[in-house]
């Protein structure tokens, strides 16, 4: 999966996430563990919005993506934004530092892009192996209830200035993954381009993701409701994690 058509358009359709409010959210959480500074690793960075916004509010920020494309929009961002981030075209699974980070964040359910539960765990792996002892991990997933109930076999319509979108879901019940196809149509003089991306999301259940954090040298200090720090309940959409490394 390159993402690189998605990249194109990936800020239009994620025009209503509240980037600012995020990204002060997730620092009130690495502050939690005592991180209110230093070098942070953004994991599938995307087009840089995190990335940025940590950088703004006193990080060193290095950001990895697996898709050019969203590296070349985060670098144009970063760029205008007057911001020094390091920007490296590797795979979560597989990352290699040049140092070490004291904290790391994955944000808008980039954990369920990876295709397995040994790539989440490498992943895991990789981030506890270049962070700092007593360094913070935070990130979300989509949960099983999302999948089931709130993308399962559904289509969205985006009818945007700019771009219509027909996004498509397909819900597995075997394993509570969903297949998704998005299909670009822009208008550029006149004519209609037609362009598109698939990709899946896998669905991992909150304990053994605790677990799997734990076999990697994390210690796991909460499981929350997105944008609070709530306990998780079995209505939670998007779970976000709070781990500190051993």
């Amino acid at each position: 999966m390159s993402y690189d058509n998605f990249s194109r358009y990936y800020d239009l359709l994620t025009d209503n996430v509240e980037y600012e409010k995020r990204a002060d959210y997730f620092c009130r959480l690495l502050s939690l563990c005592g991180i209110k500074d230093g070098i942070l690793l953004d994991l599938a960075c995307g087009t840089g919005s995190i990335s940025v916004a940590m950088a703004e509010r006193g990080f060193d920020v290095i950001g990895v993506d697996s898709s050019i494309g969203m590296l070349n929009a985060a670098r144009e961002k970063a760029f205008e934004s007057g911001k020094q981030i390091l920007l490296l075209n590797q795979s979560m699974d597989d990352i290699d530092l040049y140092g070490t980070v004291d904290c790391a964040v994955c944000v808008l359910d980039s954990i369920n892009h990876l295709e397995n539960a040994e790539q989440v765990r490498r992943t895991f792996e990789k981030v506890s192996l270049f962070m700092n002892k007593g360094g913070a991990f935070a990130f979300d997933v989509n949960t099983l209830h999302k999948h089931k109930t709130v993308l399962a076999d559904n289509t969205f319509v985006y009818d945007l200035d700019e771009l219509y979108c027909v996004w498509q879901n397909s819900y597995n019940e075997s394993d509570g993954s969903v297949d998704i196809a998005l299909d670009f149509f822009e208008e550029e003089d006149g004519a209609y381009y037609r362009s598109g991306e698939s990709f899946t999301e896998q669905a991992y259940d909150l304990d053994e993701i605790a677990k799997w954090l734990e076999e990697a040298g994390f210690e796991v200090m909460g499981i929350f409701d997105d944008m609070t720090t709530e306990k998780a309940h079995p209505e939670t959409e998007r779970a976000v994690f709070l781990a500190k490394k051993k």
